[in-house]
């Protein structure tokens, strides 16, 4: 059995979490001996957005798609960037006429890998349905590759776990996006398709999912708009491997990734 590697970076958040990924991820690369490496940088620029500059960094290192969401969008320069740059993603499922690509085909030395990106519309926008979305592409490109790799960016684990279970069988893995918080259910679907809930962000955890806490703190407390900053200390790197059959396409193993662990028990004070 021939196997892909696909290694995927969770949601990597503002400069702190880009300047994680450099120091890391090239030794990850090597160490889990990644054939295809995605990363979520749909908050890579100040926390909202992705810019030229950004993307090249995680191209230079390694990086053969980078996949988006809903804040895709919140950087102007962002736009003109997807009309150049096929292998920056947004989610398919933005109506006809947005500009950039909702997939790409990453061409490994163990085979073509395809990277979709879809979004979810519940408590998020009203978008085209994903469900659809996803057929409409996977009869596209099913001649072309038989492993398919899916970030579906959405807020609800119930629609992640739908998508999962519509699509398990047809795809290699779904790996959701954008909640910020890793999830502990990685696993093999029964008919092959890897799934975990939420990947989790690589960034900052001294915050509220990576924006400076007192900002998200009174955005709560006043029910008000707060500046959207990102935050800066203790950084983690969340992620997931996923071993891809390149026969079958199917998943054959799923290892989730948080680097380095969280502390879970208090330093003995002297």
């Amino acid at each position: 059995m021939e196997l892909i590697n696909i290694l995927f970076i969770g949601d990597i958040i503002g400069k702190p979490g880009l300047t994680f990924v450099q120091t890391w991820l090239p030794g990850m690369i090597q160490k889990y001996k990644a054939d295809v490496v995605i990363a979520n940088g749909e908050n890579v620029a100040d926390g909202k957005g992705i810019l030229p500059k950004d993307g090249e960094i995680l191209f230079n290192l390694g990086v053969h798609a980078i996949t988006g969401g809903n804040h895709t969008w919140d950087k102007h320069q962002t736009q003109e960037y997807l009309k150049n740059e096929p292998r920056v993603l947004r989610p398919l499922n933005y109506p006809k006429g947005a500009h950039g690509n909702g997939h790409v085909i990453v061409d490994s030395k163990r085979g073509k890998v395809a990277v979709v990106n879809l979004q979810g519309r519940s408590y998020m926008a009203t978008i085209d349905c994903p469900f659809r979305s996803a057929d409409w592409i996977l009869a596209r490109i099913k001649s072309e590759t038989k492993i398919i790799f899916v970030d579906f960016h959405a807020e609800a684990t119930a629609e992640k776990a739908a998508l999962a279970t519509y699509l398990d069988g047809k795809i290699s893995a779904l790996v959701g996006t954008h909640t910020h918080v890793q999830t502990s259910d990685e696993r093999i679907l029964p008919n092959g398709t890897g799934f975990i809930t939420d990947v989790g962000m690589t960034g900052p955890y001294d915050s509220v999912i990576g924006m400076k806490s007192q900002a998200a703190i009174n955005r709560f407390i006043y029910q008000t708009p707060q500046k959207y900053e990102t935050a800066e200390n203790n950084v983690h790197l969340c992620g997931v491997l996923v071993k891809v059959d390149a026969s079958t396409g199917k998943t054959v193993a799923i290892e989730r990734i948080l680097f380095p662990e969280f502390q879970t028990t208090m330093s003995e004070q002297i």
